[in-house]
């Protein structure tokens, strides 16, 4: 079933492109909650963001990638339509893998004392940026699969 942005796309990826966008905003809302001193609403923007992304990944954007891409031989990564989804895919599991650890870090005492951080901007910022690139990525990738072809024939 063709999607709802006008573009090759079903509509599961424009659903999951728009949320995405829509997470990516609410973590820049979240930023700014934080610089204005509201740190508890700020964790909870955070964290349902990250959580709510696992969910994404984990339903949606790992199944598509496994039935899209082929087995892995290294030129298919020379390939942009190949190339930017292991981009995105990898910058993706690091952006959420680094969520999750700062999330764990600053909400809960479960991880020990040596794997603990105390100085929360630049780890919290690190993964504000990775996420965005992953982000940029997700939609470049979008653009190769579904808007290219279309330019192209």
């Amino acid at each position: 079933m063709k999607g709802f942005l006008g573009t090759a796309a079903p509509r599961g990826s424009d659903l999951v492109l728009v949320l995405e966008v829509g997470m990516g905003a609410a973590l820049l809302a979240g930023a700014a909650l934080a610089r204005g001193g509201r740190h508890r609403v700020h964790a909870w923007c955070q964290s349902t963001v990250v959580l709510l992304n696992l969910g994404v990944i984990l339903l949606t954007m790992a199944p598509s990638f496994h039935r899209a891409f082929p087995p892995p031989d290294g030129a298919a990564l020379l390939n942009s339509y190949y190339g930017l989804a292991v981009l995105h895919g990898a910058s993706g599991i690091l952006a959420e893998l680094l969520g999750l650890y700062v999330m764990m870090v600053a909400g809960t005492d479960l991880l020990p004392m040596k794997l603990r951080f105390t100085r929360y901007k630049p780890w919290m910022r690190a993964a504000l940026a990775l996420w965005w690139l992953t982000l940029l990525l997700g939609m470049a990738t979008y653009g190769r699969w579904y808007v290219a072809p279309l330019l192209d024939g």
